[in-house]
């Protein structure tokens, strides 16, 4: 069977995206809505206006930025396949692009949803995916560390750089020596394939979390012509240097767009993603001397990184001479974005596009359009092991999302009773409700206040079976033992700490498992028919 006969034969179950804990409402409604939830969004999950959409830019730039992206992928490895996504790029092709902040060993499972979503939805709109690497993100603590499985526990490997770090982009930190003895205990807990072996040829310790990610993505997914980006490159922010400086020569506008869209986000009963503080500006200054990334804030006339003072005439002299060190914020980056790149859709999770809502007033103000943004895939992997203790206790990819640990043992353990043990429980039950129910009514008749006092008593006689129930179930479990290991194995695969499995666990651990078939399954299974949360087993 070749790998796309594998990917599809694969089992899919679709789930309401609102199973899933923790998401905006301004998402769900996004999610949920068969029109564009205007203003804030010109796109639904099942819209495709991008489609056919052919992002017009100057010869010129396209040119620059094909350049660019040729320059930076040969040097990460890219294949054939990449290279003539180039070129079709500069030849007038659109970009369908997603991306995220660079992280260890390829950080968790939605970086492969994403790469995936964007390969599949260019394929059916002739575009070029492109994955746009966040390097100039300085919170290390979300990239420094990967979560990876192994029998009956997760195993958090974290890297500390040897160079200090505090403050500087993310992207640019060496890994150093320490990665080594990182991919060693790895190895040891998923190591032993060709795919695992892409992970140790781009973690090495001259890499940089930058170079490293983007050339294990290029790895992975070199068959698909998927092209990288990173853009703290000097010629990326010189090419996109006019939403930089838009953000200069008109920051208090922005600033005044961007607080009327949070009181309208406010007035809808949503909440912003930002907070955007009086004076606070939509860029960071990236030090000269330290390379650290400070944020620039508005004073009077002057600009504040740190206790440093700038003109708006010397931020426009620092992006004329040196572009790389101004640097876009959450807000403003989707905008830089695609002023440099072709964009006709982003994709993105959950926090992205609630971010999206805020972003859509400066996209009118400075590109004078709307970028539409499509819901990456969700899923949930099921492999084969878990999927028969699924099948063995008559569970469902719900069960686990809407259930505790403990209620579910609980509910199992009351499963396993015995047939006679069941039937005397329930036959006990029913005829306590219907004598306690009986009593309730003839103690109401004679007086109010001893009626009071019998649905008193009633209730206390019903929580008394109810935890003569809960005690038997106990003591299945107890005599079951299987059943509680049963449960925590399931948690521990899918909803480890009671979150999803796609944030959590590293795509890494079931690339190296599972090879390239996985790559097909993911990118086959990003299709729209299911756009809510998909449990696919393997």
């Amino acid at each position: 069977m070749t790998n796309s006969d594998q990917a599809a034969a694969v089992q899919i179950d679709c789930y309401p995206i609102s199973m899933l804990p923790r998401l905006s409402r301004l998402f769900l409604d996004f999610a949920d809505s068969r029109e564009p939830l205007a203003p804030f969004y010109v796109s639904t999950p099942w819209s495709q206006p991008w489609k056919d959409a052919i992002s017009v830019q100057d010869a010129t730039h396209r040119a620059a930025v094909a350049d660019l992206l040729r320059e930076q992928n040969l040097s990460w490895g890219a294949g054939e396949e990449t290279l003539a996504s180039i070129e079709r790029l500069r030849g007038g092709a659109s970009a369908l692009v997603t991306g995220q902040q660079v992280a260890l060993f390829g950080g968790p499972l939605f970086t492969l949803l994403k790469a995936s979503t964007i390969i599949q939805r260019a394929r059916r709109a002739n575009a070029v995916p492109i994955f746009w690497l966040a390097t100039e993100d300085h919170d290390l603590a979300e990239a420094d560390h990967i979560v990876l499985p192994a029998r009956h526990a997760l195993h958090t490997l974290r890297l500390d750089p040897e160079q200090p770090h505090a403050g500087r982009s993310a992207g640019n930190i060496p890994l150093g020596s320490g990665v080594c003895a990182l991919l060693d205990r790895a190895a040891e807990l998923i190591g032993g394939t060709p795919e695992f072996d892409l992970l140790v040829a781009s973690y090495t310790p001259e890499a940089t979390f930058a170079s490293a990610f983007a050339r294990l993505l290029a790895a992975i997914f070199r068959e698909q012509g998927l092209v990288v980006l990173d853009a703290a490159d000097r010629r990326a922010h010189a090419l996109g240097g006019e939403v930089l400086r838009h953000a200069i020569e008109h920051a208090e506008d922005l600033e005044a767009a961007l607080h009327a869209r949070d009181r309208l986000l406010a007035e809808r009963g949503y909440h912003s993603q930002v907070l955007v503080a009086p004076g606070s500006s939509l860029l960071f200054l990236i030090d000269e001397a330290t390379g650290t990334r400070q944020p620039l804030r508005r004073k009077g006339n002057s600009w504040l990184a740190g206790k440093t003072a700038y003109s708006g005439d010397e931020l426009l002299g620092i992006l004329e001479t040196a572009p790389e060190r101004l640097s876009p914020n959450a807000l403003l980056r989707p905008v830089f974005q695609d002023r440099l790149l072709p964009t006709a859709a982003y994709v993105g999770g959950p926090a992205e596009i609630a971010y999206f809502a805020q972003s859509q007033v400066l996209y009118q103000a400075i590109l004078g359009r709307t970028t539409p943004v499509l819901p990456r895939l969700s899923a949930t992997l099921i492999e084969p092991a878990i999927a028969r203790v699924l099948a063995q206790h008559e569970l469902s990819l719900a069960d686990i999302l809407q259930s505790h640990p403990d209620e579910l043992s609980q509910r199992l353990g009351a499963r396993a009773i015995p047939i006679e043990g069941k039937q005397q429980l329930a036959a006990t039950g029913n005829a306590l409700d219907g004598e306690l129910e009986s009593l309730v009514k003839w103690a109401q008749s004679l007086d109010p206040g001893l009626g009071r006092a019998a649905q008193v008593s009633a209730s206390k006689m019903r929580y008394q079976m109810n935890r003569l129930r809960r005690l038997a179930a106990n003591y299945q479990l107890q005599r079951e033992a299987s059943i509680r290991r049963h449960v925590d194995t399931i948690f521990f695969n899918l909803f480890p700490d009671r979150h999803p499995q796609e944030r959590t666990i590293g795509g890494i651990a079931y690339l190296a498992r599972y090879g390239a078939s996985l790559i097909d399954t993911l990118i086959e299974r990003a299709a729209q028919e299911c756009p809510g949360h998909k449990a696919i087993c393997l």
